[in-house]
C-alpha cells in the first residue's frame, strides 16, 4: 500500500523550485498580457499544465517545442474536425481525446496537457480560427518565453537532437 503514497519525484534545490514557479508565472502572465493587449483570447487552461512541463521538467521529451506546439495543434485540429462531424455528446468527446492521444503518439509529438484541448473544443464550440488563435500562437509564445527564460537561468532548453 505504501507504493501508492510514496513520492517518486526526487527532491530538488530551492533555486530550481523557485525558478520553475517564476517561469510559469512569467509565461502565463505574458500570454495573458498579450491577450489583453491584442484584445484577443490567447490563454486556454491547458497552457497552465504546459507551463508545469516547460518550467519544472524542461529536460523531458514531452516539454520540447515540437511536442508543445505540435501536441496542442494536433489535438485541437482533431477536436475541431470531430466536433464538426459528430454530435456534442460524451462519447464524441471521448473519441476525440482518444484519437488525439493516438495521433500524438504516432507522430511523436505527445504533450499530455494537449489531451485537454478536445474537452475545451467540445465545451466552447469554437470556429476553425481557434486553431491559430489561441492554440498555435499561444503555444508558440509559451515556447519562446521558455527558451528565453531557460537561457537566462542557465538551463539548456530545448534539448539538442541525439
Amino acid at each position: 500500500m505504501r507504493h501508492f503514497i510514496s513520492r517518486h519525484q526526487p527532491t530538488q534545490p530551492w533555486r530550481v523550485t523557485f525558478l520553475s514557479g517564476l517561469g510559469g508565472l512569467l509565461a502565463i502572465g505574458c500570454v495573458a498580457a498579450f491577450s489583453a493587449f491584442m484584445q484577443a483570447p490567447l490563454l486556454i487552461a491547458p497552457f497552465g499544465a504546459s507551463c508545469v512541463l516547460l518550467f519544472a521538467a524542461p529536460y523531458s521529451p514531452l516539454s520540447q517545442p515540437a511536442h508543445v506546439v505540435g501536441g496542442h495543434v494536433l489535438a485541437t485540429a482533431v477536436a475541431l474536425v470531430m466536433h464538426a462531424l459528430l454530435p456534442n455528446q460524451w462519447w464524441a468527446v471521448a473519441l476525440a481525446v482518444g484519437l488525439a492521444i493516438a495521433l500524438m503518439g504516432a507522430l511523436r509529438v505527445t504533450h499530455p496537457p494537449a489531451g485537454a484541448d478536445p474537452l475545451l473544443v467540445f465545451a466552447l464550440s469554437p470556429g476553425p480560427d481557434f486553431l491559430v488563435m489561441p492554440v498555435l500562437l499561444g503555444a508558440c509564445t509559451l515556447v519562446a518565453i521558455a527558451v528565453m527564460f531557460h537561457r537566462a537561468s542557465g538551463v539548456t532548453y530545448p534539448l539538442r537532437p541525439a
